[in-house]
């Protein structure tokens, strides 16, 4: 039956009620809601303690970012925190190995200033140290494994070169240490989930310090929290200010697909980013990821849709009614933006058709729905028909994928900021970094 619905959701035709009603039920908020109290009403019948856990991979760049603050998560609620030792992620779910591990350390270096956390290190860990790293975690005991783990991390990836004699350093052999991480593997594998450094409660996963505050305000909720912790455990040290004026000029390259929820979700806050900060906003889609015979597993694509309309929520831009473009009704989208976006309006023309398939649930492949999103852009269609399902957008979005992969991005939405002259790019991938474009931004700015 899984692999009937994994196949059914990866189609691009056939499967587009079942696709759309699958989506739909991953985003629903009621549904999200019922899953919460379900899960509650289980554990008390069960008579289960509140049972956070947590999954370490030791040669995990975010894993210094996750172990420099999972330990105030039982300092500050009254849970079971109990951490949880992981491996290789699944491999099905990585769809750019080469360009995965990359992504992973320049992010996390990246990002760790802001958090306090700083990585020296510009390459992973060798298999020797990756093995001593978890020979030392799994002889740790519950109590102590943040404490180790953290600082397993900064020899790993800070400034650290050694650890402190109060470790133990018994090895243990290659088959002593797979056993326990396959275990591990097989616990995360039960949550839904498929990466090392996340958190989970009661079936929801929360991915590293980005959804470390959607886990708080759910124990929050829960009246977990301890007295004189009212605030979120991480305040980044940010520079920029909401909104910049400056005589210089930056672009901001925005990569969006028509079926990424992701995508959907960023919208309002690109366009308020690139206004606030007076950046020329170019808006350069590509295709989605399941028309570039890439496939996302069924439980990835739960975790996907789920957490893109967490953050639609936490943003006030909700998923609603979904009608997935995949397909033809993609492609004949597409066909038109060229046309539109030599008017001076992609960006507002890709707005309206992620709001018709994320929001109102509308065949954007239909001529009549198309006409009316053309109008609301205060074109006329007789300006832009003759472009309908023409094939000039396909050398567009081919020319846009290729100068998003230099980036080390292939995911969506992406961005590139750089100079007005298109000198020095700064590529980031996915609407978690908005903030650190607008962080860059400034740096440029000021």
């Amino acid at each position: 039956m899984l692999k009937t619905l994994l196949h059914l959701f990866n189609k691009s035709t056939i499967a587009a009620p079942v696709r759309n009603r699958n989506m739909m039920g991953f985003a629903d908020k009621q549904a999200f809601l019922d899953q919460r109290k379900n899960a509650e009403e289980k554990r008390i019948e069960e008579n289960r303690p509140h049972q956070v856990l947590y999954f370490h991979k030791v040669d995990d760049p975010y894993s210094y970012l996750t172990a420099s603050y999972a330990g105030e998560i039982l300092k500050r609620f009254n849970v079971e925190f109990t951490p949880v030792l992981v491996g290789d992620d699944v491999s099905e779910t990585v769809h750019e190995p080469s360009m995965y591990d990359i992504h992973c350390l320049s992010d996390a270096k990246r990002i760790g200033p802001y958090y306090n956390v700083h990585y020296s290190k510009d390459t992973y860990p060798n298999n020797s140290l990756v093995k001593k790293a978890n020979s030392l975690l799994i002889n740790t005991n519950k109590e102590q494994f943040i404490h180790n783990a953290l600082e397993l991390a900064e020899v790993i990836w800070g400034n650290k070169s050694e650890l402190s004699g109060d470790i133990s350093t018994n090895e243990l052999s290659d088959t002593e240490i797979q056993k326990i991480l396959n275990e591990g593997n097989k616990l995360r594998d039960k949550a839904g989930y498929y990466f090392g450094s996340a958190f989970h409660y009661e079936g929801e996963n929360y991915w590293g310090l980005d959804r470390l505050n959607h886990l708080e305000d759910r124990l929050t909720e829960l009246k977990l929290n301890k007295e004189n912790f009212n605030d979120y455990i991480i305040s980044p040290a940010f520079n920029a200010p909401e909104d910049f004026t400056s005589e210089k000029k930056l672009n901001l390259h925005f990569f969006p697909s028509l079926n990424s929820p992701y995508t959907f979700v960023s919208i309002d806050r690109t366009r308020e980013f690139a206004s606030k900060y007076n950046l020329n906003l170019i808006t350069r889609p590509v295709l989605p990821m399941l028309m570039r015979e890439m496939k996302i597993p069924l439980y990835k694509a739960k975790y996907i849709i789920s957490d893109a309309a967490r953050e639609g929520r936490r943003y006030s831009q909700e998923i609603d009614k979904i009608y997935s473009p995949l397909g033809q009704p993609a492609r004949r989208a597409y066909s038109l933006f060229p046309i539109i976006d030599s008017f001076g309006k992609g960006f507002e023309y890709i707005a309206l058709l992620m709001d018709a398939s994320f929001n109102q649930g509308i065949n954007i492949g239909e001529i009549d729905k198309l006409k009316v999103i053309v109008n609301k852009l205060d074109i006329n269609w007789d300006e832009v028909e003759s472009d309908l399902d023409s094939d000039e957008w396909k050398k567009v979005l081919s020319d846009n994928l290729n100068d998003m992969y230099s980036g080390n991005c292939w995911g969506v939405p992406s961005y590139k900021l750089t100079d007005d002259d298109d000198a020095n790019p700064f590529y980031v991938w996915g609407q978690d970094r908005i903030w650190l474009l607008k962080e860059e931004a400034y740096k440029r700015l000021s």
